[in-house]
């Protein structure tokens, strides 16, 4: 017994030295968009595009922080309202008015807005990804150099919209994505939101993924600046109209679509924009991971079992390895086990530093990781009863 747990506990902490140290440095949480001042004589012109159901509480919020961008070009914004129950049409007509107000006495000129009512949804299109088609049939009769797509719960720093374009035009990308900062402050928000940051970018390193020579694509749907011409490229969203992870499947598709020949993109993590999407409840984060996570295994029974044997030897080993040690006496054991709980600790520390929380949370890594593998085995049971993919009152069984 002294051997098996010794081995597993030497393999656990090899497991996290090849991690830190060769996984992209995803654990640094440090690929940001910093501030750029470059000239251009004319700049782009760009629409964006969000998707709206029931989101009239956020709005007022949101979709001003769109309307006193400090973009010096009038850009659209199509809001496409996805046969909400609630006056989220209202609501977005009469925040674009009083932020029009606002703009207009700080001497700026404000977007336009058009609202848009969305049709049925057709079969095999996500409900999200029909909106932001519609929004984007519309929007082609000017064709903009630039689709903002933008999820209707996203608060933009007022600088958000010129330093992704200046970026992507400094650097010729395809597509600039964030990681906007999501909502950190009931409990459970601030045990959860940091390590969903922290799995995120260990799952899709932004450095591989901004590498234009690595494979690995990915995006954050809530906020994706993407070339038109990108876009067209690829076949437009019905390239993917089926996915519900769609922000990694349009990145993938824009960086990798193209047979023998990659694309550039960029993805990383701001401070400033953020998600105004709150989470008050363990129950609410598991729904939000249980969307999309078994479809993340290409709904593969074998992947699972691999996936909660990984996250075992990964994250629990340490822990059940170091009470072992104690109990029976065995300091060995017990050292080897906390310098590699410890060593857990400590890559999540960055993470934890972005979201100002409080640097002990990180020692809990082990039980969050329990608590986002039973997150995917429910996804996975969800999907083979047939309710998998459930948002806003739409199931997704098979997308």
């Amino acid at each position: 017994m002294e051997t098996v747990v010794l081995g597993l506990t030497l393999l656990s902490l090899l497991i996290w030295i090849i991690l830190l140290a060769f996984r992209g440095q995803f654990w640094r949480a440090n690929v940001q968009l910093t501030p750029i001042s470059l000239q251009l004589n004319q700049l782009p012109r760009v629409c964006a595009v969000i998707p709206a159901r029931n989101e009239a509480d956020v709005l007022p919020q949101s979709l001003r922080s769109l309307f006193l961008q400090d973009y010096p070009n009038p850009f659209r914004v199509i809001l496409v309202d996805d046969r909400s129950t609630d006056d989220t049409a209202k609501v977005a007509q009469n925040t674009a008015k009083d932020a029009k107000a606002v703009a207009k006495e700080m001497g700026r000129t404000a977007p336009s807005l058009e609202v848009l009512t969305a049709e049925p949804l057709p079969p095999g299109w996500t409900g999200k990804l029909w909106a932001m088609e519609q929004g984007v049939r519309h929007a082609k009769r000017d064709a903009p150099d630039y689709y903002l797509f933008t999820d209707a719960d996203i608060e933009h720093d007022r600088s958000n919209l010129r330093q992704l374009v200046l970026h992507a035009e400094r650097e010729r990308l395809d597509l600039v994505s964030l990681m906007v900062r999501l909502r950190c402050r009931s409990f459970w928000e601030r045990c959860l939101i940091p390590p969903f940051v922290y799995f995120f970018q260990k799952l899709y390193p932004f450095e591989w993924a901004n590498d234009i020579n690595n494979k690995t694509a990915a995006a954050a749907g809530g906020c994706i600046l993407i070339r038109r011409q990108a876009l067209e490229r690829i076949g437009g969203l019905n390239a993917i109209k089926q996915t519900l992870i769609d922000d990694c499947s349009l990145a993938r598709a824009v960086k990798c679509g193209e047979p023998g020949k990659r694309h550039p993109i960029w993805v990383g993590l701001t401070e400033k924009t953020r998600s105004l999407r709150p989470y008050n409840s363990l129950w609410s984060i598991w729904n939000m991971v249980a969307r999309t996570a078994y479809t993340q295994l290409n709904y593969s029974p074998f992947l699972l079992i691999f996936t909660i044997l990984g996250m075992g030897l990964t994250y629990w080993v340490a822990p059940v390895a170091f009470v072992w040690g104690i109990l029976e006496g065995d300091r060995f054991v017990a050292l080897i086990a906390l310098a590699n709980w410890l060593l857990m600790a400590f890559s999540l520390l960055p993470t934890l530093r972005l979201y100002r929380q409080p640097p002990f949370l990180g020692i809990f890594l082990p039980i969050i990781a329990v608590l986002y593998t039973f997150m995917t085995i429910d996804s996975a049971i969800r999907h083979w009863f047939g309710f998998g993919g459930n948002w806003k009152g739409r199931v997704y069984p098979q997308a």
